[in-house]
């Protein structure tokens, strides 16, 4: 009986050792096979994707620099001191000085401008640049250059700094941005140009990581070179079409080459940037992956080869054993226990998790509308700036004045109202002094006294040693102008109207009084609504909420007025602003 089961046996392990060799063959195979081509996918995908996305920050990068610059050129070009400037034949040099002044600020505000330019339309220039090389005329419009920055509008543009023709010297190419500037009918009265150094583009995208021979360059809607690495690109008339073939195809994958292509246009120029990737790591990831591949295929070959003889030899053993054994493996696989303190880690973790998610949510809500807050009382406090019926009755006061040839006044006024201007704008900043707050209401005063003449009174007093303490600006004119136009306007006798200052240890206090016609101060909720309509929205309420921004609800603006008497507005704030 032995002698006649053992050939079984044999037959059976030999059979079952060449079965299993050759499943396990076919099924490392299959295996090598998918893990080779799906994670070559994932490192291709994630290859593109890190490329795609490195490509698109530069570009970002670039646009929101290039918004930048468009915003400042905007704000420079539509300076109404600039406007009035350029609008005026008559050039006040004191103007001029400011205008220059602000330049040099804007200049300041970032190392990377080369130069800021002003044409006027008769061929003057203000700049931070001495001895331009520059074709000008008394009539800017016939000059070529000065139709291409009106055309060209606020698209940037390489060029070399101040030179007609273009030159290979980078050291001095530039990237300049122009505005049209216009007067209130719309009509062209000068040229802003912001030129940029040219190195700026190549911060941005020298460390652009595109692989040993990937490449980036930027092409502009003429499908001219704007940047690229070589130079030569950029008269070579065979390289720009090579560039311009790869620009035309926006997002390709050359498997003969190994090379990812990807584009991205600027959204604030006529712009495309374009990255080609060698897709270096790629190529070393799919050699490695192949060797891992055979190496670990053939580990486990040889494991399963030994487990096979090792697995053949218990399977001959008797039958009860194997299906008592196979018995309990059913009852233990029933039986595993689940991990419990897994299972809580990570639930623990998901509840943080989760928890943290809706506290940032919460404190990201806080920001959005704390922001909103900031933003709604900053547009607002532009509104409070410049009051277009004011500056109109002033003007009108000054042309009538210019009527009767009353020189004297008309340069005090006009002076009053340059200094009203400059002291609203302040080159941008929220925050002025004591003194320079209580100067602009004084400035404010002036002017509507000569409009007013005997009708209007007015003192303003502060001690010296308040003068120097810093304070949001433009909290004292809207008040002021209200106690005007609604206080002492209508009155048949004199107008008075008294400011000062008092300290209170850690607070100021601005009191402005005036011997008006007073009015209810429970109605004060409807009288500020029909004085927001008349004064374009500018009242009490944006001047409390202002204060409250600033200092906290303890702060504010606070009104005692007696009808057919007057009425006397507090507005109390810290000595120090709250962070």
């Amino acid at each position: 009986m032995k002698k006649a089961r053992f050939p079984v046996l044999k037959k059976l392990r030999v059979q079952m050792s060449l079965h299993y060799v050759i499943a396990s063959i076919l099924t490392l195979a299959c295996m090598g096979i998918i893990l080779y081509y799906s994670m070559t996918s994932i490192v291709q995908k994630e290859e593109t994707t890190t490329t795609e996305t490195a490509i698109e920050q530069s570009g970002m990068y670039i646009d929101l620099y290039l918004d930048r610059l468009k915003a400042m050129s905007r704000v420079l070009a539509e300076n109404p001191q600039l406007v009035d400037y350029l609008a005026t034949e008559e050039r006040n040099q004191t103007t001029k000085q400011d205008l220059l002044s602000t330049i040099r600020t804007t200049m300041s505000t970032d190392q990377a401008i080369e130069s800021v330019v002003i044409v006027s339309k008769n061929g003057e220039i203000l700049s931070n640049e001495k001895g331009l090389n520059m074709s000008m005329s008394s009539n800017m419009m016939k000059e070529s250059w000065y139709m291409s920055a009106i055309e060209n509008g606020d698209q940037p543009v390489l060029t070399s700094a101040r030179m007609q023709d273009f030159s290979m010297d980078k050291d001095n190419w530039v990237i300049s941005l122009s505005r049209e500037i216009k007067d209130a009918e719309g009509k062209n009265i000068g040229v802003l140009l912001i030129d940029i150094q040219y190195k700026v583009i190549e911060d941005y995208l020298k460390n652009l990581n595109l692989g040993n021979e990937g490449f980036s360059f930027i092409l502009n809607a003429n499908n001219e070179v704007v940047y690229h690495q070589n130079p030569s690109y950029f008269q070579n008339p065979v390289k720009q079409k090579y560039l311009q073939q790869i620009a035309d195809n926006p997002k390709t994958f050359d498997e003969k080459e190994g090379t990812f292509t990807y584009s991205f246009p600027l959204e604030n120029a006529d712009w495309k940037l374009v990255g080609v990737s060698s897709q270096d790591e790629l190529v070393a990831i799919k050699d490695k992956l192949m060797k891992i591949v055979l190496a670990v295929g053939l580990i486990f070959l040889v494991l399963a080869i030994v487990s096979i003889v090792i697995f053949t030899g218990r399977i001959t053993k008797p039958f009860k054993k194997l299906e008592q054994a196979m018995q309990d493996i059913e009852q233990g696989l029933v039986e595993i226990p689940v991990d419990e303190r897994g299972c809580y880690e990570a639930q623990s973790l998901t509840r943080h998790f989760n928890e943290m998610v809706v506290e940032i949510k919460t404190l990201m809500e806080e920001v959005t509308e704390k922001e909103k807050a900031l933003r709604h009382s900053e547009i607002r406090t532009l509104h409070s700036q410049i009051n277009p019926h004011f500056l109109y009755n002033t003007l009108d006061t000054i042309v009538w004045m210019a009527e009767f040839n009353d020189s004297e006044k008309v340069i005090d006024m006009t002076k009053a109202l340059a200094q009203f201007f400059r002291l609203s704008l302040s080159g941008g900043a929220e925050l002025t002094t004591v003194e320079n707050e209580l100067d602009h209401v004084r400035q404010y005063l002036f002017i509507q006294k000569e409009r007013y003449g005997d009708q209007l009174n007015y003192t303003i007093e502060c001690e010296p040693s308040l003068a120097s303490i810093q304070m949001p600006k433009i909290l004292l004119q809207p008040i002021v102008e209200n106690a005007l136009y609604h206080g002492i306007r209508g009155l048949s006798h004199t107008g008075e109207i008294r400011i000062y200052v008092k300290d209170e240890g850690e607070d100021l206090t601005f009191y402005v009084e005036d011997n008006g016609e007073g009015f209810d101060t429970s109605t004060l909720d409807e009288i500020q609504e029909k004085k927001q309509t008349k004064l374009g929205g500018v009242g009490i309420q944006n001047v409390d909420e202002r204060i409250k921004l600033y200092y906290g609800e303890t702060y504010g603006v606070t009104i005692n007025s007696t009808i057919n008497e007057g009425t006397t507005v507090a507005i109390k704030v810290s000595k120090t602003l709250r962070t």
